[in-house]
């Protein structure tokens, strides 16, 4: 049997152990192969395949319900469920989606890619099976990694599973000692112990959950043993199993940055390296680190993908990896920052949603001086709709006292970054895209804190405003070039700070007679919505357009192909400045017509 051939977990029952072994041979060679070709997580479906073998011998999915907490680790679940023909067009407009997708199968349950979420909800599927009387439904296993179970949210569904000795929740341990990093902290001392059988009594035992283990990964009829012995106690179980990341990839296996954990395609030259916004962002920390020694950077398990190892080489004193607690992060960031420190806590723009409520109640209603660095902000693409940074303007805009900075640029982005960590009465946040750093814009002239780009020369206040939130300048430019060939005149300004928005932006739109404002975020509550509100609030009345990225949940797909879906490239955008008018326009009332 290969890959190719399977049509379902069903078809892996028979096998005998020689072929599961040649089997689970095949499955590596074919993600390497395939993964290498599209880019992926490969590191993390190395580890488990022998796991998700066993897993699918022992439960009969999809009436069993597999639950893959961080589903990045569900790929040769995808393979054993009959996927294998759409890996050619992983993470590709109209391929497989990297991670589990109600969409593809009846056998991905849940769309699961942020961290340590499933045992939550495998605690409530349980609890409703229960409740309607569903004695017979099926087994319900999460599978979590040890990454993973250094998120808080995985400790508060333990603590409730482990508290009911009637939840029927078969609780899978992917142990290998890594999220994208090594794991970090209490947690990770105490899986070793339990590894080295030192430990005694396991912390999952203390809670009322039974304890089978720790059992070797990539041994299935072990994995098989300990699965069914879950399964026949009909209560709150954890199997403990070992597995290696890369496993049976020798490149892999000796990758001590992150076992491969996500790679870009290989099998074709890619070119040379360009510089990345990560990549700018990590250089001017670790320079601005050395200047000043209250600087301290905070990473949620993250530290090489938001550029913070050149910081944390030259000053690991001031590096903290929290794990995978975005939540913790923020908070402790308050603490440090009433012990009279700055920290930077670096993350992806769409984690920063998991910290609203310590950014809002811990570190923003006691005025303190944080400074949140937001990766990957609006479309990232490949990773589909859960790692698409398009939610963070909307939820930061409401938060008081924050001050939101959108570099246009590399020069930009270490200039407002220095800004930022120098404002010491209020939290401060920064954001930029994923991929190569914009070519540097020169303004022509600043108007208040507002950089002009480009002025037009029409006379009479005829002309169009064109307001490029951060990465959008580019685009922006490019469509007023295209403009002046039709003889229609722009002005293009970029903000800098796009949150609370400078007066003298209302002075220039003003001086316009529309007024398009471009940005990555989604369209509610955006930086369209900000200078709406503020062209209001100063009396200025001039149509306002907002061109943004629809708010709904944008599929995986390749960054320049979803933003010109989006309508937001300079031929689009142009289209939309022509068309202007108060009857199609956001306007000043805040309302559309």
């Amino acid at each position: 049997m290969t890959p190719e051939t399977i049509t379902g977990p069903e078809d892996l029952r028979g096998l005998p152990p020689d072929e599961l072994r040649s089997l689970a041979a095949g499955i590596r060679r074919f993600l390497v192969d395939r993964v290498s070709r599209t880019g992926g997580h490969l590191g993390p479906n190395l580890g488990v395949v022998e796991l998700t073998l066993a897993l699918h011998r022992v439960f009969a999915s999809p009436r069993d319900r597999i639950l893959w907490d961080t589903g990045h680790q569900a790929y040769v679940h995808k393979i054993v469920t009959g996927r294998a023909g759409g890996f050619g067009g992983l993470r590709q407009p109209g391929g497989l989606s990297g991670y589990p997708s109600r969409e593809e199968s009846e056998h991905d349950l849940i769309e699961n890619s942020h961290a340590s979420t499933a045992l939550s909800i495998a605690d409530g599927l349980a609890r409703a099976r229960r409740i309607a009387g569903d004695r017979d439904g099926g087994a319900v296993v999460a599978v979590v990694g040890d990454g993973a179970l250094t998120g808080g949210v995985a400790w508060e569904a333990l603590n409730n599973i482990g508290g009911d000795p009637d939840a029927d929740v078969v609780v899978v341990l992917n142990d290998n000692g890594r999220s994208y990093a090594p794991t970090v902290g209490g947690l990770a001392r105490h899986l070793a112990e339990l590894r080295a059988g030192s430990a005694g009594a396991s912390i999952f035992e203390e809670l009322g959950l039974a304890y089978i283990g720790p059992v070797d990964g990539h041994d299935i009829p072990a994995l098989e043993q300990a699965l069914r012995e879950a399964r026949a106690m009909g209560g709150p179980v954890v199997v403990h199993a070992v597995t290696v990341k890369g496993a049976g990839y020798v490149l892999a296996e000796n990758d001590d940055l992150d076992r491969f954990h996500a790679v870009r395609p290989m099998a074709s030259g890619t070119g040379p390296a360009q510089e990345t916004w990560t990549d700018v962002f990590g250089a001017e920390l670790a320079r601005l680190g050395g200047e000043r020694s209250d600087l301290v950077a905070i990473t949620a398990a993250m530290l090489e993908p938001t550029g913070l190892s050149a910081f944390a080489a030259a000053h690991p004193d001031r590096t903290l990896d929290v794990g995978i607690a975005e939540q913790h992060a923020a908070a402790s960031a308050a603490g440090l920052a009433l012990g009279g420190l700055h920290p930077v806590v670096a993350v992806y723009a769409t984690f920063l949603n998991r910290a609203f409520d310590q950014l809002m109640m811990d570190v923003a209603l006691h005025r303190l001086p944080v400074t949140f660095v937001l990766d990957r902000a609006g479309i990232t693409g490949d990773d589909g709709p859960s790692h698409n940074g398009m939610w963070d303007l909307s939820i930061l805009r409401v938060v008081p006292g924050l001050r939101v900075a959108a570099p246009r640029d590399g020069r930009r982005l270490r200039e407002l970054l220095a800004e930022a960590v120098d404002v010491d009465d209020g939290p401060t946040a920064v954001r930029f895209p994923k991929g190569a750093v914009a070519a540097d814009v020169a303004a022509v002239r600043s108007h208040g804190a507002v950089d002009v780009l480009r002025e037009s020369t029409a006379p009479g206040g005829d002309a169009a405003l064109i307001v490029a939130a951060g990465a959008m300048a580019g685009p922006c430019m490019e469509a007023a070039e295209l403009l002046e060939a039709r003889g229609v005149a722009s002005t293009v300004v970029d903000p800098r700070w796009v949150a609370p928005l400078d007066p003298a932006l209302a002075e220039l739109a003003a001086a316009h007679a529309t007024v398009t404002v471009v940005e990555d975020n989604g369209e509610a509550g955006g930086v369209g919505d900000a200078v709406a509100a503020l062209l209001r609030e100063a009396g200025v009345r001039v149509p306002v357009t907002a061109l943004a990225v629809p708010q709904r949940f944008i599929g995986h797909g390749k960054r320049p192909r979803i933003l010109e879906d989006c309508g937001l490239t300079g031929p689009r955008i142009a289209a939309a400045v022509e068309s202007a008018a108060p009857l199609t326009a956001l306007t000043t009332s805040g309302g559309r017509t």
